[in-house]
């Protein structure tokens, strides 16, 4: 059988939790959360909850043993390193690449990464992605918005240059969707079961209509959560392709045709969802994850789904997909 390949799990520092404490304010703070431990709030509102299991490297290795996954390509979480200014938004990306490529020279044959990158700083952002490459990285994981600015933001095309031209992986993981506060999401910590999918989702939706899949021809994007929505929404978004004009403004085809260059991962739970997902993306494009360590990862689950995919397409999915597409150095 194929090996596994887990695209989407998580690891932190003690040194990148220190300086979002310090100067994550006041937007992003650390405040106690029902069940005890400290999560992650962007205006009073959590979605992101640091458990241990994201500081322990040996236990990682450990439990992908269990979960007989055979690689993990890790990355930082939310909010990434977008806070702070130009000097502790690099930092703190610097931190954590570091980090990253020590695990992978610990554990060749299990521990590949994805960068992160001061996005809102583009000057810092493309010397750090030049560093984090040479020191090992197989890709880039960015999340769905940057301090409150959408991926196809005139600013950040540099940075998305260079990465097409490196033809990389890119993770693109959601965040807490701006307007959290006004849509009350701290009720119920609903950023996690509901922003998160809808951030996903505006960021794909965006990229679709925005002309994104014709300025960048090599990059290969991965939209986290099996897509978000989309895989649900694809038909309306084809429909207001169709029938309004201002989804045509600068995009030939409609958005399904562009979704073909899109790869997802199978972090959903129920079969039906990852059904959707593998129709929506095609079965060459969707690659396995598990959401490890996050409270609510389910690497067991979300593989035990996976090889209930029919044959052939389990084997792509497993592993064979991401095999392809990522360059493991």
């Amino acid at each position: 059988m194929s090996p596994v390949i887990d695209v989407h799990t998580h690891m932190l520092n003690h040194e990148w939790l220190k300086l979002l404490e310090k100067h994550g304010g006041p937007q992003y703070t650390l405040k106690a959360v029902t069940g005890g431990l400290r999560a992650i709030h962007l205006y009073g509102a959590p979605f992101m909850t640091p458990v241990p299991e994201m500081f322990d490297w040996d236990l990682r290795i450990r439990n992908m043993n269990k979960a007989a996954i055979d690689v993990s390509v890790v990355s930082l979480s939310c909010p990434n390193c977008y806070w702070g200014g130009e000097k502790v938004s690099l930092k703190a990306a610097q931190t954590m690449n570091d980090e990253m490529a020590r695990a992978r020279k610990t554990w060749p044959n299990r521990i590949q990464w994805f960068c992160s990158l001061p996005w809102q700083h583009p000057q810092a952002a493309l010397k750090e992605l030049k560093r984090a490459l040479k020191a090992g990285a197989c890709g880039v994981m960015v999340l769905a918005n940057i301090d409150g600015k959408q991926l196809t933001d005139p600013g950040f095309a540099p940075v998305w240059k260079a990465i097409d031209k490196a033809k990389l992986p890119v993770l693109v993981h959601p965040t807490a969707p701006p307007g959290v506060r006004e849509l009350q999401m701290n009720e119920f910590q609903l950023t996690a079961s509901i922003g998160f999918t809808f951030d996903t989702s505006l960021a794909i939706a965006r990229m679709l209509y925005d002309g994104f899949f014709e300025r960048y021809l090599d990059l290969k994007i991965i939209a986290s959560h099996g897509g978000g929505a989309i895989p649900f929404l694809i038909g309306r978004l084809d429909q207001c392709f169709e029938h309004i004009p201002a989804c045509r403004a600068k995009v030939q085809d409609k958005p399904s045709l562009y979704l073909r260059r899109v790869y997802a991962d199978s972090v959903v739970f129920t079969d039906d969802a990852l059904a959707m997902a593998v129709r929506s993306f095609g079965s060459d494009n969707v690659l396995y994850g598990s959401d490890y360590p996050h409270t609510i990862g389910d690497p067991l689950g979300c593989l035990a789904r996976v090889d209930r995919l029919p044959d052939g397409v389990r084997e792509r999915v497993r592993g064979g997909n991401a095999e392809r597409i990522f360059a493991f150095r």
